[in-house]
């Protein structure tokens, strides 16, 4: 009868203190898969975000006439005047419909006038002799 009292009154914590702590080799095989999941969700997911927004940044601040951009709102339209002081870019989105944005509302520079239209080189004709 003993026993079973004894039994019943022995907590789980006196029962496991033998055990280790978090860095036995129980605890550390725990953690691992919670490693391994952030570490592939910050090369998969994270890392590529990052990489793109300081990619949208660069393109933003080198922004100039004639560059073709898409606003948040979905417009599509040509830069036409880039002021350095100031946060707004004019944008013309018609043929004689200008507007002012501000940079942080372009969501992706489509085609840039620092990059020529058609970068292949011209083909030399062979000579015929």
């Amino acid at each position: 009868m003993a026993s079973i009292f004894n039994d019943l009154l022995t907590t789980p914590a006196h029962a496991q203190a033998a055990g280790g702590g978090l860095l036995s080799g129980d605890g550390i095989m725990a953690v691992l898969p919670y490693v391994a999941m952030f570490g592939i969700f910050y090369f998969l997911l994270i890392r590529p975000q990052q990489v793109k927004q300081k990619q949208l940044r660069n393109q933003l601040s080198e922004l100039r006439r004639g560059d073709r951009v898409l606003t948040a709102g979905g417009i599509i339209g040509v830069v036409q005047k880039v002021s350095a002081e100031s946060n707004e870019v004019e944008v013309e989105i018609a043929q004689g419909v200008r507007v002012s944005v501000l940079r942080d509302t372009i969501s992706s520079v489509i085609t840039s006038a620092a990059t020529p239209a058609n970068d292949s080189t011209p083909e030399k004709t062979a000579k015929k002799g």
